[in-house]
């Protein structure tokens, strides 16, 4: 099983730009497809992004679309987050999870098998 750990939050204006990096221990990362959630103060952490195991597939929700875009580097065992146009409602806790389900397109949390820390995002106004 795969750890996690994220990195690259940090506090931005707002129209800024944060780039999230989620690195993987382990030699089985290529098997996991791989996710990215968010959890705002008082409220249900929420599906973000999610990308193949190959990384040739992605999916957002749809208030991410056009701004943030998911790839991931398996040589490096790494996911990313690169984050355009912050808004500060994005203001959150990242988290990586992995997730080895027969299908790659997870956006249900409880599917998840491995979570990273989190980093914190605070965009300001």
């Amino acid at each position: 099983q795969v750890q996690l750990v994220e990195s690259g939050g940090g506090l931005v204006q707002a129209g800024g730009s944060l780039r999230l990096s989620c690195a993987a221990s382990g030699r089985t990362f290529s098997s996991y497809a791989m996710g990215w959630f968010r959890q705002a103060p008082g409220k249900d952490r929420e599906f973000v992004a999610v990308i193949s195991w190959s990384g040739g597939s992605t999916s957002y929700a749809d208030s991410m679309k056009g701004r943030f875009t998911i790839s991931r580097d398996n040589a490096k065992n790494t996911v990313y987050l690169q984050m355009n146009s912050l808004k500060p409602e994005d203001t959150a806790v990242y988290y990586c999870a992995a997730q080895r389900s027969t299908s790659w397109s997870v956006t249900s949390i409880t599917r998840y098998d491995v979570w990273g820390q989190g980093t914190q995002v605070t965009v300001s106004s």
